[in-house]
């Protein structure tokens, strides 16, 4: 429910410009999501897993290193300036993608995007903590903003698996493009609270590592910290293998690509709309962890839908079930985050730990992404989801011991 006694949070305009700006742009990115394994298919064939694999490692890479760069580098420019850039940037680079049929190219492309959007996603982010100053209702925000995410998951594979009846998927990059356009003159058109920029006061590596530093101090952090490996490893599985599942195993079409890449995000949107309920009763370390359990268990169920893959009706109700779960184990983990990164920071150290979840949650993308094509191109894929599902088990044994009550306790009592 999106309302409290201060009333909707989507009442703000200018959060509700915001919003539809990154609904735009989400659309865009799922579109994305699903031409860019189609285009590692039709240049590398049944090697597609381990391009896609490095492609996506390479936009960990982007999130990882260059997001607290580019907070610190652009904490003085105004924030509108900083965000259409960022779009106006992955426009372009989108517009040029079905033009590639080199690897390399694919490569270069892909790290250009990302690094647009690793510099838009931690100042949407900050913007919208300045605009919404309720705290029920920025929890909400926070909330909202996840719920879109859902959507997307959900939304864009089942929109690309109907445009790809009419229209063949190099188009697909063309809707990307558009929704990254349309996302920057929605905040153009947006009235931003005036930006007053900090002071040059620490030096440039302290400002970039600050909300590091203040993220692995805290035990509930590193908790989520160990948490985002669990879904690092389902997320993988589903977002490399997926085409080489749907195609290979199963004999599928490019329309079946997308569509269980929707069963992922079907799982995820129930999970999200059963938590605001379930939250009031259960914790949320209990409930995360639970989570993750759900989350690793799917994983190992992909190594049974590998090893046992029909191209008749049971099969794809294996896939559909099994990608399902995993959508509602990541779902868990990632729609409580934000509850976990606002509880454990004040008004000084928010902006700087949400940049710092998004470059650390990013990390563990680094060595899922690669292993999830490489071991599947090379082991098959009933490989590469046993070691995705054994790598998934010790995040989550190291969660719940990082994250312990004992610890908690201790901090408190500091």
């Amino acid at each position: 429910m999106l309302y409290s006694a201060s009333g909707s949070v989507l009442a703000l305009p200018v959060f509700r410009r915001l919003f539809t700006a990154q609904v735009v742009a989400l659309v865009g990115t799922g579109l994305l999501t699903v031409a860019l394994g189609l285009l590692a298919y039709e240049i590398a064939a049944s090697a597609a897993g381990a391009v896609l694999g490095t492609a996506l490692a390479i936009k960990m890479a982007a999130y990882v290193c260059l997001a607290p760069i580019m907070s610190a580098l652009t904490d003085r420019l105004p924030r509108k300036t900083v965000l259409v850039a960022a779009d106006v940037v992955r426009a372009a680079t989108a517009l040029a993608l079905p033009f590639v049929d080199q690897v390399w190219q694919v490569y270069v492309l892909i790290f250009v995007l990302q690094a647009a959007s690793a510099t838009f996603t931690p100042t949407f982010q900050a913007v919208i903590s300045s605009v919404v100053r309720d705290e029920n209702q920025y929890t909400r925000a926070l909330t909202l903003s996840r719920l879109a995410y859902d959507l997307e998951s959900l939304l864009s594979p089942l929109l690309a698996a109907a445009l790809l009846t009419v229209i063949s998927f190099h188009t697909l990059f063309l809707g990307t493009s558009l929704g990254f356009v349309l996302s920057a003159a929605m905040v153009m058109s947006t009235v931003l609270p005036k930006y007053a920029a900090p002071e040059q006061v620490a030096p440039f590596l302290q400002r970039a590592t600050n909300g590091t530093r203040a993220f692995l101090a805290n035990p509930a952090l590193r908790g989520l910290l160990a948490l985002n490996v669990v879904v690092a490893s389902a997320t993988a599985l589903v977002v490399v293998n997926s085409v080489v599942y749907v195609r290979d195993l199963l004999g599928g079409s490019n329309t079946g690509v997308a569509i269980a890449l929707g069963f992922y995000g079907a799982g995820s949107m129930a999970a999200a709309l059963c938590i605001p309920r379930i939250v009031v009763f259960v914790s949320d370390r209990r409930l995360m962890l639970g989570g993750a359990g759900v989350a690793c268990g799917g994983t190992a169920a992909a190594a049974l839908v590998a090893a046992t893959a029909t191209g008749g009706a049971a099969g794809w109700v294996a896939l559909g079930l099994v990608w399902s779960m995993m959508g509602v184990g990541t779902s868990v983990i990632g729609t409580l985050a934000g509850r976990v990164l606002r509880r454990e920071s004040d008004e000084h150290t928010r902006t700087s730990i949400f940049t710092a979840q998004f470059a650390l949650s990013h990390a563990a993308f680094l060595f899922t992404y690669p292993a999830a094509g490489w071991i599947g191109a090379q082991g098959g894929q009933v490989a590469a989801a046993m070691v995705l599902a054994t790598l998934a088990t010790l995040a989550t044994l190291s969660a719940a011991r990082l994250w312990s009550p004992a610890q908690i306790s201790v901090v408190a009592s500091a």
